[in-house]
C-alpha cells in the first residue's frame, strides 16, 4: 500500500552514506513552507486523520502496549528535531509490518512491527525514521511542491489515506485527488533518503547500536524471500536490495560510538505479549512456546509469552509460576506486576489482584496500565463508582483516548448512571468524528437532566458545539 506523502510504509529506502556530522536542520525555505501549510493547519489535518483512523481501523486497546510505545516515542523524540512533541501514538491491530507518520504529530505502529523487529534497536530505527518525517515537515514540503494547496483538497486526501491505513486496502487512496498520487511518487524517494539520514543519526544519539537499522533491513529482506509470489505491498513499492542492506552496515561501521544498546527487557515482554495476541490458534500457543523455550530456555520473551499462553488456556497455576519467577529476577518491573494481577483476576482472585496492584500504585501513582487494571478489578467486584472515579482520573491526562471513554461508558451503564453513560458515549463518538451519533447521545442525556440546570447547561454547550461541527462538515 502506498501511504501518500509521508504517511509511508515502514519499508524504508535506505541511502546512508552521510557523515556523522550531517546537518539535520530543515532546509532553508524561508516562510514558504509555513505559508502553504502552517503548524496549526497540520494539527487540524492530523486531528481529522485521527478521527478517520479511530472510526475505521482496528486498534490495539492494551494499556501495557500503549504505554510502552508512547514512552519509547517520547524518549526517541528527545534526540530528534521535532519541535512539537504532543504526539498521538496509534497502535493498529494488524500483524503485518508497517508504521507511518501523519501531520500534527501522529505516529502509527502496526502490531506486526513488534513481531518483525527482533529487538528494540531495530524497532527504534523505524520510529526515528518516522520522527524524521515530522521534523523535516515532509507533508508541508510536499504540498509546497504540488499544484494544489487548497485545504479542502488536502482534507479529502487525508480521508483517503486514513481509509487506506484503516482497511489495509492499497486501492483506497485512489479516492484522493490525482495530484496526490503524482506528487507522492515524485517526491517520496527524496524525502525517504532525508528521513533515513536524519533517523540514522538520531538512532545513534539515542545510544542504540548503529547496526540496528541494517539488521532491520535484513529482516525485511528475509520477509521478502519468504513471501514467495505473495509479496507484501510495502515491499513491492519499496524493495530491499542487498546493496541497501550492505550500505546500512557500511554506514554503521563508520560510526565511532561506545553505545551498543540493542534491546530492553520491556521490549521482550511486549513482543511476547503480541506473539500470543496474534497466535492463529490460541490454545496451541502453550505447545508452541514450550518448543521455543526448549531451543532458548533463557529467553525472557518466550517465558513471558508462555505464561500468557497458560493464562488464556485456563492454566493459572502454571501461568503464575512463570510470572513469579520473572518477578523474582525483576522485582520492580511494572509489566510483570500488571500481568500477575491480570492472571489473578482471570482466575477470579480479585482481592489478591487488587493487593498486587495497590502495592505498586503506591510506588507509581496514577500509572496508566495499573490504574485501568485496578478499575477493572473494582468493576469485577461491583465497586462501580470507585472504578468510574479511577477512569475519570486517567481521562484528566488522556482526554483524547477513545478506549478510555468507551470503557467509562460501559462502567456507567453497569452502575445505572444513564446520564453519564450517554455523555461518555458522546465523547467517544466525537473522537471518532461521528458527530450525528454523538449528538443523539447528548440529546438522550439532556432529556434526563431537566431538573438539573448545571448539568443540562453543560450538555447544551456540548450539543451546540457538535451542531456547529456538523454544519461545518456540510459546508453550511
Amino acid at each position: 500500500m502506498q501511504k501518500l506523502f509521508y504517511i509511508l510504509s515502514v519499508s524504508i529506502i535506505l541511502s546512508i552514506n552521510a557523515e556523522p556530522d550531517l546537518d539535520l536542520s530543515l532546509p532553508e525555505l524561508g516562510d514558504r513552507v509555513s505559508g502553504v501549510v502552517s503548524n496549526d493547519q497540520e494539527k487540524i489535518i492530523g486531528n481529522e486523520f485521527l478521527k478517520q483512523v479511530y472510526s475505521q481501523a482496528p486498534l490495539i486497546s492494551d494499556p501495557l502496549i500503549q504505554e510502552y510505545s508512547e514512552l519509547l516515542v517520547y524518549r526517541l523524540s528527545e534526540y530528534s528535531q521535532v519541535k512539537d512533541r504532543n504526539f498521538n501514538v496509534l497502535l493498529i491491530d494488524d500483524n503485518s509490518l508497517n508504521a507511518f507518520a501523519a501531520p500534527g504529530g501522529v505516529i502509527g505502529i502496526n502490531g506486526g512491527l513488534f513481531l518483525n523487529a527482533q529487538n528494540e534497536g531495530q524497532f527504534a530505527s523505524v520510529i526515528t525514521h518516522e520522527l524524521a518525517h515530522l521534523s523535516q515537515r515532509h507533508f508541508a514540503r510536499n504540498i509546497l511542491n504540488s499544484q494544489d494547496n487548497n485545504i479542502a483538497s488536502i482534507l479529502v486526501m487525508v480521508s483517503a489515506v486514513a481509509a487506506a491505513v484503516a482497511t489495509n486496502n492499497p486501492t483506497a487512496f485512489m479516492a484522493g485527488p490525482a495530484f496526490l498520487q503524482q506528487q507522492s511518487l515524485r517526491y517520496s524517494r527524496l524525502f525517504e533518503r532525508e528521513a533515513d539520514r536524519v533517523g540514522f543519526n538520531n538512532l545513534i544519539n539515542a545510544e542504540y547500536d548503529p547496526s540496528s537499522m541494517g539488521e532491520m533491513f535484513e529482516q525485511m529482506a528475509k520477509l521478502r524471500r519468504l513471501a514467495g509470489d505473495k509479496i507484501p505491498e510495502f515491499l513491492l513499492t519499496h524493495p530491499i536490495s542487498s546493496s541497501r542492506v550492505t550500505d546500512a552496515f557500511n554506514a554503521a561501521d563508520q560510526v565511532e560510538t561506545p553505545f551498543n544498546t540493542k534491546n530492553s527487557l520491556n521490549y521482550e515482554f511486549i513482543r511476547g505479549r503480541l506473539q500470543i495476541r496474534y497466535e492463529d490458534i490460541p490454545l496451541n500457543s502453550v505447545r508452541k512456546m514450550k518448543g521455543l523455550l526448549e531451543k532458548d530456555p533463557y529467553s525472557n520473551e518466550n517465558r513471558y509469552a508462555l505464561s500468557l499462553a497458560y493464562k488464556i488456556s485456563g492454566q493459572h497455576k502454571e501461568a503464575l509460576k512463570i510470572i513469579n519467577s520473572l518477578i523474582i529476577e525483576n522485582p520492580k518491573n511494572l509489566i510483570l506486576v500488571n500481568t500477575k494481577a491480570e492472571i489473578l483476576l482471570d482466575e477470579g482472585k480479585s482481592e489478591d489482584a487488587l493487593e498486587v496492584v495497590n502495592i505498586f500504585l503506591n510506588i507509581s501513582p496514577k500509572n496508566y496500565p495499573l490504574s485501568v487494571l485496578k478499575a477493572k478489578i473494582l468493576a469485577y467486584d461491583k465497586k462501580l463508582f470507585a472504578a468510574e472515579e479511577l477512569i475519570r482520573d486517567q481521562l484528566l491526562r488522556r482526554n483524547n483516548d477513545p478506549y478510555l471513554w468507551l470503557y467509562l461508558s460501559e462502567v456507567q451503564r453497569d452502575s445505572k448512571n444513564v446520564i453519564g453513560y450517554h455523555q461518555s458515549r458522546a465523547e467517544y463518538y466525537l473522537l471518532l468524528g461521528q458527530y450525528e451519533d454523538a449528538l443523539n447521545q447528548l440529546q438522550f442525556a439532556l432529556k434526563l437532566t431537566e431538573s438539573n440546570f448545571q448539568v443540562s447547561e453543560s450538555i447544551m454547550t456540548k450539543i451546540n458545539s457538535t451542531r456547529k461541527s456538523i454544519k461545518g462538515l456540510r459546508g453550511q
